[in-house]
């Protein structure tokens, strides 16, 4: 990325808000055209305090970047809510705009690899979390960070699948290549209700798996997770196992978890011998209890997966299988469109962590 702001001073924006512009000599690796005008959600702090509203800003206040685009979807993540909370370990400095995800036009391009008018994808890395995200009209990039859209994927659909589906068939992927096979029986997913679990249960029943459904609590999620053409559905009751066992009877072949804690412990001590499970989130603890009996009486294989720095060559071998082999015929059905005006109401339920599915931003 070209450089970072060095001096800042605040300005008060016709919109509301206190603004912070860039330097003068604060210069952009592509030819901005720096009176158009566009809007963004923007986060600002005031004495602790976080507030986040949608304001106009200009061109030239973005982050500098070899790739200029055109945002015209976005979508809603936790990590984005995260942000607007003003939790530290997400952003750093505010004023901010979040937005992990986001997929577009090229408008301007320092690297002949983009053209103008090419339909792009961004996400990972920095974006929307310490650079100025794609909840905005505009994003600045470098070219690292962009994915060509594959010409078999809308724009939409791309961010129906976001950050959340690109984790989930990365999850996928780690298994088949870890040998999981669906003759081994049954996959786990939990936290299946959510982004990444819905879309890895759709993923693993197209390609032939049964799928066991976990949530926490059943009733809360039966309506959702009756979309999904699981074979079962259970809570936490049974993936929340408190017992202190090392090893409980096997009631799955394999599994992608999202959750962490003390579900992936009863995770690993539930899988039949040489299962495979893959683990990707922490929003229900980052911490890991378990023992090596699991994995030395019953051969399991623990396999991470982080879809933030990704390389390349992976990130595009993803996104063709998601636009072509993998493609998903019914992903309207877990996933709802709001606009920029209705993310802050929104957020407030991934905030108590009851969001279902994916919500899609049209920018």
């Amino acid at each position: 990325m070209a450089n970072q702001m060095n001096k800042t001073t605040p300005n008060i924006n016709p919109n509301k808000g206190v603004e912070i512009k860039p330097n003068k000599d604060h210069k952009h690796q592509v030819n901005c055209p720096c009176g158009v005008e566009f809007r963004a959600l923007r986060i600002f702090e005031e004495k602790g305090h976080f507030h986040t509203e949608v304001i106009n800003r200009r061109v030239h206040e973005l982050p500098a970047g070899d790739v200029l685009v055109r945002v015209s979807y976005s979508s809603l993540n936790y990590k984005d809510v995260l942000s607007m909370k003003g939790n530290r370990a997400v952003t750093r400095h505010f004023p901010h705009t979040p937005g992990i995800d986001g997929v577009g036009v090229v408008e301007d391009s320092s690297d002949d690899r983009f053209q103008l008018g090419d339909k792009v994808i961004v996400t990972s890395y920095d974006l929307g979390m310490n650079h100025d995200g794609a909840l905005a009209e505009y994003i600045c990039v470098p070219t690292a960070w962009v994915v060509p859209l594959p010409k078999t994927l809308d724009e939409r659909d791309a961010m129906v699948f976001g950050t959340a589906g690109f984790t989930a068939a990365l999850s996928v992927l780690r298994l088949l290549e870890s040998g999981q096979a669906p003759e081994m029986g049954p996959v786990l997913v939990t936290g299946a209700a959510g982004g990444v679990g819905s879309i890895a249960c759709m993923l693993l029943n197209k390609l032939g798996f049964d799928v066991i459904a976990g949530t926490s609590n059943i009733s809360d999620s039966k309506e959702f997770i009756s979309k999904l053409n699981v074979v079962r559905h259970i809570d936490n009751t049974v993936i929340d196992d408190k017992s202190k066992r090392v090893l409980v009877r096997p009631m799955w072949s394999g599994a992608i978890d999202t959750i962490g804690g003390n579900v992936l412990a009863t995770v690993l001590k539930s899988c039949s011998y040489g299962g495979n499970v893959t683990c990707c989130g922490n929003i229900g603890s980052g911490d890991l209890e378990t023992t090596v009996y699991p994995f030395i009486l019953n051969g399991i294989t623990l396999c991470g997966v982080d879809s933030q720095n990704t390389p390349m060559d992976k990130r595009i071998q993803v996104w063709e299988l998601l636009a072509n082999d993998w493609k998903l015929d019914e992903l309207n059905q877990i996933c709802s469109e709001i606009t920029l005006d209705d993310v802050v109401e929104v957020s407030q339920t991934l905030v108590r962590k009851k969001g279902r599915g994916r919500i899609v931003v049209k920018i």
